[in-house]
């Protein structure tokens, strides 16, 4: 039954509505003149959207002289690094291990977190023996990653899920290049024959939140940053247990997502994208340890290089004015950045399940 508004409503809202107005009219660049709107207020904001330009500009830049600055790696072979649950950091791209993959991806080295994703994921599926012939891996909001095209180069075959067409988040990751609305949006004419394709990769959509019973016998899944859009902190570690059905004793699941590693008190929950804390993921090891899984150590080290320390901040490129994307960047290089506020980065699981 509809609820009319009381007097002390009325009044809150009108009362905001006015506060808006007035914070919107003092930070107006112009008056209606024409002439500069001067006041308090527009003296503190006014070149407040200039600098966050030039320290993104500044960051951008030095992450690109700081990747042209390594060295030329030649004859690199893949080996076993020990890999753990972790933090992405710079260190970790500077790596061997991590120029082979991105050698095998046919991706330069550049400091940004999601090139570590990819390289993290297959360096963990490598570790536990899973990129061979034979293998059955299932992918989890894979989008049009390039991940599912190498693992068929290497005889791997691969289940390759998305969120079904008529799902409103499928329509807005689709405008960003971020949804496998087909098979071909996994096909890398680089790295894999159109035949081994066909042979090995497969489609198949699915809500995250609600795995089918009947996907089983896998030796390893994995997702990248996909667990924390699906509504909340308590759905993503859920999807992460649940992750674990479709796998044979002793499978491998490998996990990248958000990790707020700055704020132990508030995070993000209940949104479009939420934030795993520390205590989330000591928390989910404790939890999946105590069912007989086994969970890599988990290391909470950030970095100390200059990316690492480098937050970056909106706007993001897709939000840039077109002039600025036409004219300043080739790319926007970053591996830690606020979200809504908060400082975030990648951060990697690795889980065996129980034998």
């Amino acid at each position: 039954m509809f609820k009319k508004p009381t007097l002390t409503e009325d009044i809150r809202a009108f009362v905001e509505r006015t506060t808006e107005y007035l914070f919107d009219n003092r930070i107006r660049l112009t008056r209606d003149t024409g002439q500069p709107n001067i006041n308090p207020m527009w003296a503190k904001t006014k070149d407040i959207e200039f600098l966050h330009y030039n320290i993104k500009n500044m960051g951008y830049a030095l992450a690109r002289k700081l990747a042209a600055d390594l060295p030329v790696r030649t004859g690199l072979t893949v080996h076993h690094v020990g890999l753990e649950s972790k933090a992405s950091t710079q260190l970790d791209l500077e790596s061997d291990w991590a120029a082979y993959w991105a050698g095998r991806l046919q991706i330069p080295i550049f400091f940004h977190r999601k090139l570590w994703e990819f390289v993290y994921v297959l360096q963990a599926l490598h570790e536990h023996g899973m990129i061979q012939p034979g293998k059955r891996g299932l992918g989890f909001g894979c989008g049009e990653e390039p991940i599912p095209s190498l693992l068929a180069s290497e005889a791997v075959d691969v289940l390759v899920t998305d969120l079904p067409p008529d799902n409103e988040a499928a329509k807005v990751w689709s405008k960003t290049n971020e949804y496998a609305a087909s098979i071909e949006k996994a096909f890398r004419a680089e790295l894999v024959s159109r035949e081994a394709f066909d042979r090995h990769i497969s489609l198949r959509y699915v809500d995250m939140n609600t795995i089918p019973d009947d996907l089983a016998d896998f030796d390893f899944t994995w997702s990248i940053c996909a667990l924390e859009h699906l509504g909340s902190l308590r759905h993503g570690l859920d999807f992460i247990e649940n992750s674990l059905k479709p796998l044979r004793a002793g499978g491998i699941a490998v996990h990248t997502t958000e990790f707020n590693f700055m704020n132990d008190g508030e995070t993000l929950d209940n949104w479009v994208t939420v934030l795993y804390q520390r205590k989330h993921f000591e928390e989910l090891a404790a939890h999946l340890s105590a069912k007989g899984h086994k969970v890599r150590p988990l290391n909470f080290d950030i970095g100390k290089a200059p990316m690492d320390q480098f937050i970056d901040i909106p706007p993001y490129v897709n939000d840039w004015p077109a002039i600025l994307t036409q004219c300043w960047t080739d790319g926007a290089p970053h591996m830690k950045l606020s979200i809504d506020g908060f400082a975030s980065t990648c951060f990697g699981l690795i889980i065996e399940k129980a034998a």
